[in-house]
C-alpha cells in the first residue's frame, strides 16, 4: 500500500490539527479568562506587586512546560491503547500486566475517572460564567444579568446535545483558531510597553516568589493550576485525532498564544495594578469588549461541549468495561461513531452545572471548588503511567523513578495547594467522585457475584448432551440464542425454557458477550464458535470498550460461515433476575440493595444489544445475593 503524497498527508494532518483546536484545547484555551486573576485573589494575601506578578508568571510558564508540554504531550500520549487515550484506557493498559497490584490499579483508574465527572460539572459553569462576566468591565449595570444570561446559555448548550455536534463541530476548529490568534494579538500592546515581563521565563522568579511569600505563595499554586486544567483532554481525545496533530496544534498555536496572553495580562498589571478585577478583558480596548465577550462566550461553549462529549465517551467506556449499568446511548451521526448522546448523563450534568452557577454566583467563587478533583486525577495518571513504563515499555526502575518522582512531586504540590479549597467548595467534586466510584465498584462487584451464583446453578454440558442424545427433550425447528454471562455450563435460561415449554430448538446457541481491554478489535479477533454436538453451539462475541455490541449484525457476519441464523426464525432468550439482598458473603446489605436498584433501572439487554423486540423471550429468576 503506497503512502499518500507528502502534500496530501500534510494537508490531512493540518486539518486534524485544526479540528483538535476545537475539541481538545477548549478548556485549557479559555483558562486565561480567570486563571491569572485568581492568583491575586484577596483571599491568598498576595498583592499584584511587580515582584509577585513576575513570580506568578514564571510559575504559569513552567506549569505549562512541565505539566502539558513534557508530561502529557511527550510522555503520557505515548501510552496509547491501540490509538485510544483516557484514564480508563490507561488503566486497561496498565493492568494488562496482571501483576499483584491489579486491584490497586483498577481502584486508581476508577476513582480517577469518577473524579472527571465532577470536573465535567464545574467546567461549563466556570467557563461560561467567566465569559459573561466580561460585560461587567463595560458597564457595572450588567452585573445583575450575568447569572441569568449564563443559565440561559447553559440550558441551550445542554438542549442542543440531543441533535448532535456533527455539523456544529465543523466550526469549532476555525472559531478556536480565531480565539487563540485574538487573545495573542490583544496582548502585544501591553507586552510592548513592559518588555521586562518576558524575563518571567526565568524560573528564578518563581523560586524568589516562594521565598518571599512562603505559605501564601504555596497556596497560590491552587490558582496557578487553573492554567493547566484540560490537560487530561489531550490524552482522552487522542483516539479522535492522533498524537501528531494534537502535538502540532499545541506547539504551533496553543502554547505560544497562551504564553503571549498571560505575558500581556502580567504586563498590564505591572503598569495598571487596579486592572486585577478582570485583566483579560482589560487587555482589549473598551470598544472591542462587546465582540470579545461574544467570542469568549462561544469559546467557553466549545470548551464545555468538549467536556460534555468527554463525559459521554467516558460513560460508554465504563458501560462496556462493566463498571456502569447498561444505559441508553444514542448515536447522533451515521458517519462518526464517536458522536453519541446519553440523555441521563446530559440531564445530570445540566442540573448540576446550573445548580453550581446559582449556588456560587461568581466565577471566583467557583474557582474555589475547581482543582481538587483534577489534580487528584492527574496524580493518578502519573502513577498509572509509571506502571506502563515499567511493565509495557520495559524501563528500568531507575529510569521510571527518574520521570515519575519529579512529575508526581509537581502533581502533589498542586493537590496540596488545592486541598485548602475543600471547605470553600472543593468538597463538591470530591463527593461526586466518591459517589460515582461507589456506584462503579458496587456494580462491578455485584456482577461478579451474579456470575458466581449462575455458575453454581449451571448443570454440566455432558449431562445435557446425554439427554439430547437419548431424545428425551422434544426438538422444534429454528435457532434459539441464549445469552449468558458465563461461557461455562448450561445457562439457567435454557433450563427454565425446558422446564416451562418442554422443548428445545434444533439449533441451540449459548452466547456470551465479552468486552476486551482494547478500544477496537479486528475481524479475526471478533468471535469464536464451537460446535459441541447434537445441535448445541457455544459462541463468544468480543467487542472493544469503544464499540457498541450489536448482536444481529455480528450474527449476520458469523452466518456467512456457519449458516445457523435465519433472521426471521431466530429467537433470543434473556434472563431477568429479581435480586434479593441476603447476609451471604459478598457485599454489605446496603451495597446489595444499591446493586438491585441499579439493576432495576438499567436499560434492557434487548435494547442494549439491538435485538428485534418481537423475537425476544425473557425468563424471570429470583437470585439471592
Amino acid at each position: 500500500m503506497q503512502s499518500p503524497p507528502p502534500e496530501k498527508g500534510s494537508r490531512y494532518k493540518y486539518g486534524l490539527s485544526l479540528a483538535a483546536l476545537g475539541v481538545v484545547y477548549g478548556d485549557i484555551g479559555t483558562s486565561p479568562l480567570y486563571a491569572l486573576r485568581e492568583c491575586f485573589h484577596p483571599g491568598h494575601g498576595v498583592p499584584p506587586t511587580p515582584a509577585n506578578v513576575m513570580g506568578v508568571l514564571s510559575l504559569i510558564v513552567w506549569s505549562l512546560i512541565v505539566v502539558i508540554s513534557i508530561k502529557y504531550i511527550v510522555f503520557v500520549m505515548r501510552a496509547d491503547n491501540r490509538g485510544e487515550g483516557g484514564i480508563l484506557a490507561l488503566m486497561a493498559l496498565a493492568r494488562s500486566g496482571r501483576s499483584m497490584r491489579y486491584a490497586v490499579i483498577v481502584a486508581l483508574g476508577l476513582f480517577g475517572s469518577a473524579l472527571l465527572y465532577g470536573d465535567g460539572m464545574i467546567t461549563p459553569a466556570i467557563s461560561v460564567l467567566s465569559a459573561i462576566e466580561g460585560l461587567e468591565t463595560v458597564a457595572p449595570s450588567f452585573t445583575p444579568m450575568v447569572v441569568p444570561i449564563t443559565i440561559i446559555v447553559l440550558i441551550v448548550l445542554f438542549l442542543l446535545q440531543r441533535v448532535g455536534t456533527a455539523r456544529v463541530g465543523a466550526m469549532f476548529g476555525p472559531v478556536m483558531l480565531a480565539w487563540f490568534l485574538i487573545i495573542a494579538f490583544i496582548a502585544l500592546d501591553d507586552i510592548g510597553r513592559e518588555l521586562r515581563v518576558l524575563l518571567a521565563i526565568d524560573p528564578r522568579y518563581a523560586v524568589t516568589f516562594f521565598i518571599h511569600n512562603r505559605l501564601h505563595g504555596f497556596l497560590v499554586l491552587g490558582a496557578v493550576f487553573l492554567v493547566v486544567t484540560g490537560g487530561e483532554a489531550l490524552y482522552a481525545d487522542m483516539g479522535h485525532f492522533g498524537a501528531g496533530p494534537i502535538r502540532l496544534a499545541w506547539f504551533a498555536i496553543v502554547f505560544p498564544s497562551l504564553l503571549l496572553n498571560y505575558f500581556g495580562q502580567g504586563a498590564l498589571l505591572l503598569h495598571t495594578p487596579r486592572a486585577i478585577d478582570n485583566p483579560f478583558f482589560h487587555l482589549a480596548a473598551e470598544s472591542a469588549r462587546y465582540p470579545l465577550v461574544a467570542l469568549a462566550t462561544v469559546a467557553t461553549v466549545i470548551a464545555s461541549q468538549a467536556i460534555i462529549s468527554g463525559a459521554f465517551s467516558l460513560t460508554r467506556q465504563a458501560v462496556q468495561l462493566g463498571y456502569v449499568p447498561r444505559i441508553q446511548i444514542r448515536h447522533t451521526s451515521e458517519r462518526q461513531i464517536g458522536q453519541i448522546y446519553i440523555p441521563s448523563v446530559n440531564l445530570l450534568l445540566m442540573l448540576s452545572t446550573i445548580g453550581l452557577v446559582l449556588a456560587f454566583q461568581k466565577s471566583s467563587n467557583l474557582a474555589a471548588a475547581y482543582g481538587v478533583a483534577v489534580t487528584a486525577t492527574m496524580a493518578i495518571t502519573t502513577l498509572l503511567l509509571s506502571v506502563v513504563e515499567r511493565q509495557r515499555w520495559g524501563w528500568s526502575t531507575l529510569a521510571m523513578l527518574g520521570l515519575t518522582v519529579p512529575l508526581l512531586a509537581v502533581d502533589l504540590s498542586f493537590f496540596g495547594a488545592n486541598l485548602v479549597k475543600v471547605v470553600e467548595g472543593g468538597w463538591f467534586p470530591l463527593v461526586v467522585g466518591i459517589l460515582i466510584f461507589t456506584l462503579m465498584t458496587t456494580w462491578r462487584k455485584g456482577r461478579e457475584i451474579l456470575g458466581q451464583r449462575a455458575a453454581a446453578k449451571a448443570i454440566s454440558i455432558d449431562g445435557f448432551l446425554d439427554n439430547l442424545a437419548r431424545n428425551q427433550i422434544h426438538r422444534v425447528p429454528g435457532t434459539a440464542v441464549f445469552l449468558t454471562r458465563t461461557p461455562e455450563g448450561i445457562p439457567a435460561t435454557l433450563l427454565h425454557n425446558i422446564k416451562h415449554n418442554k422443548v428445545v430448538h434444533d439449533r441451540i446457541v449459548i452466547l456470551t458477550i465479552e468486552t476486551e481491554e482494547q478500544p477496537r478489535l479486528g475481524d479475526e479477533e471478533r468471535w469464536t464458535m464451537t460446535d459441541i454436538g447434537y445441535g448445541l453451539y457455544r459462541l463468544v462475541i468480543r467487542v472493544g470498550f469503544m464499540e457498541d455490541p450489536n448482536i444481529p449484525q455480528a450474527l449476520e457476519r458469523i452466518n456467512e460461515r456457519w449458516h445457523l441464523f435465519d433472521p426471521m426464525s431466530t429467537s433470543y432468550f434473556l434472563g431477568r433476575e429479581n435480586l434479593v439482598a441476603t447476609q451471604k458473603p459478598g457485599m454489605a446489605i446496603w451495597r446489595e440493595r444499591l446493586f438491585g436498584w441499579m439493576m432495576r433501572n438499567s436499560t434492557s439487554a434487548s435494547h442494549f444489544f439491538s435485538l428485534p423486540a418481537n423475537q425476544v423471550i425473557e425468563l424471570g429468576e429470583q437470585i439471592e445475593i
